[in-house]
């Protein structure tokens, strides 16, 4: 059953420290500001935070990363023109940092929901992210060996929710949140309101609440 909660606080209750946080957004678009900010009051470290992007400018993702919890960020897109924090701290050797292709890390994140082993992708083959890993040829070209990601939580933001945890989202802020929603033990979502069951259009659903554990509508 997924709990309404009253605080984002106690959404994101109980996280442990080394656990792995799917963080939704493409930016700030999407981006679930104040269940990261509770995250950093909730207190765990050691995260291993897996992104679209490593944060932007002073709040969010990038405030976790300034707080000093995290110990890796496995994203697509680690800097961009506002992405300080995240510069400093791998600068310093302060974070560890793995880049995954958009597509692939999409992937990934899908293939840990739907519960696939492995696959094969031709992307980042040749290159320095196929490093380490299993080559296959396939239809004459060289596929690099993926393995899913899975989240002990995920944190997501979606634009409506019904009593039952069903999502809808609003344009692009729905990016990444359809796929960590099934790829994580633990599913928590703001949203900016919650509505009573029978609300929101069937058809317009995109996230069952099968996978939602907790809503916060603020």
């Amino acid at each position: 059953m997924t709990v309404i909660c009253d605080t984002a606080d106690e959404a994101v209750a109980g996280v442990a420290d080394g656990a792995v946080v799917l963080v939704g957004g493409f930016g700030m678009a999407g981006m679930p500001t104040a269940l990261v900010d509770a995250l950093i009051r909730q207190g765990s470290g050691d995260l291993t935070v897996v992104s679209n992007n490593a944060g932007n400018g002073d709040t969010g993702l990038a405030a976790l990363l300034a707080a000093g919890r995290v110990r890796k960020v496995v994203c697509s897109f680690p800097r961009q023109h506002d992405s300080w924090v995240f510069d400093g701290l791998y600068r310093s050797g302060r974070i560890e940092l793995e880049v995954v292709p958009q597509g692939t890390l999409a992937e990934r994140l899908r293939a840990a929901g739907a519960g696939i082993g492995a696959f094969y992708c031709p992307t980042g083959a040749g290159t320095l992210l196929a490093e380490g890993k299993e080559t296959r040829e396939i239809d004459g070209r060289t596929h690099v060996l993926e393995f899913p990601i899975k989240g002990d939580l995920a944190l997501i933001g979606a634009h409506r929710a019904d009593r039952m945890g069903n999502l809808v989202y609003r344009r692009t802020a729905r990016n990444f949140g359809p796929v960590m929603a099934t790829a994580a033990g633990t599913v928590a979502v703001q949203v900016r309101e919650v509505v009573e069951t029978g609300t929101l259009d069937p058809e317009a659903v995109v996230t069952p609440g099968i996978y939602v554990d907790r809503v916060v509508a603020l």
